[in-house]
């Protein structure tokens, strides 16, 4: 089977000469849950953007499920992998949550009757059914990140990117998605900087630093290399650690 995401020499510069990505190999597995992790300006959200198309690579390729991402790909290629941003108003525009989620499928070319399973499977996944009449800008930041999330899930993507899930979130919101994000089935790479978010949803993790991959392995031992974390300027809590990490999939995975 092939990898869900592959990337191969992929480096990517940005119009005022900064170098963003510089020769990236990775692959991510089906169903694969990974934590893309590093400093501001290490390339994390570059990389996110080259998985769909939204940005071009100056070099290598990138493919989806063995589908090379190019001009003549891109429409099936942003339906397969779906990317949440960290701010719905990105994502939410339209006069009801309903006609929101209904959007992208359509743009996709699902059949109008089929439109509203879609949509009633979608806000049923992430527990906002009964909100499918009201004004996105009605909700909470918690319940519009959920439906942003909706929007990409009614279009069947096999990948789900998030950036920065869990930024601006009040606690109860926080905890409310995390439970939404743990019983999702697709390939979830999760651009963040919240680490122990990281460790309770995913299994793997990626550090980026100045656009190349400086580690990549289980989660619980990179979250547990101090002086890894500490030379890209990443920090665990206070009161955090590896182990904390671990029982916090352990508790995710009974969960699902």
């Amino acid at each position: 089977m092939k990898p869900a995401v592959r990337l191969r020499d992929v480096s990517y510069n940005y119009p005022d000469g900064t170098h963003a990505l510089a020769s990236v190999d990775l692959d991510f597995e089906m169903g694969e849950r990974v934590a893309i992790l590093g400093p501001n300006g290490a390339g994390k959200t570059t990389l996110m953007l080259t998985l769909n198309g939204v940005l071009t690579p100056a070099a290598g390729s990138v493919e989806i499920a063995g589908t090379l991402v190019e001009r003549s790909t891109l429409r099936d290629v942003r339906r397969r992998v779906g990317i949440v941003f960290q701010d719905p108003d990105d994502q939410l525009f339209m006069p009801t949550v309903a006609q929101d989620v209904a959007f992208g499928p359509a743009n996709f070319g699902v059949p109008p009757e089929a439109l509203p399973s879609r949509v009633k499977a979608a806000l049923s996944a992430v527990g906002m059914s009964d909100q499918a009449d009201r004004s996105p800008g009605h909700l909470s930041g918690g319940q519009r990140r959920r439906v942003a999330l909706a929007t990409v899930l009614a279009c069947a993507p096999e990948v789900v990117v998030f950036d920065e899930p869990s930024a601006n979130l009040d606690p109860v919101a926080r905890r409310e998605l995390a439970e939404v994000l743990a019983q999702l089935e697709t390939t979830m790479l999760l651009v963040t900087h919240d680490l122990p978010y990281a460790a309770q949803l995913c299994d793997r993790a990626v550090v980026l630093d100045a656009g190349r991959v400086v580690a990549d392995g289980a989660i619980e031992d990179i979250l547990g290399d101090d002086e890894l974390l500490a030379s890209h300027r990443l920090e665990m809590p206070w009161g955090f650690s590896a182990r904390t990490a671990d029982q916090l999939r352990s508790k995710r995975s009974l969960a699902r």
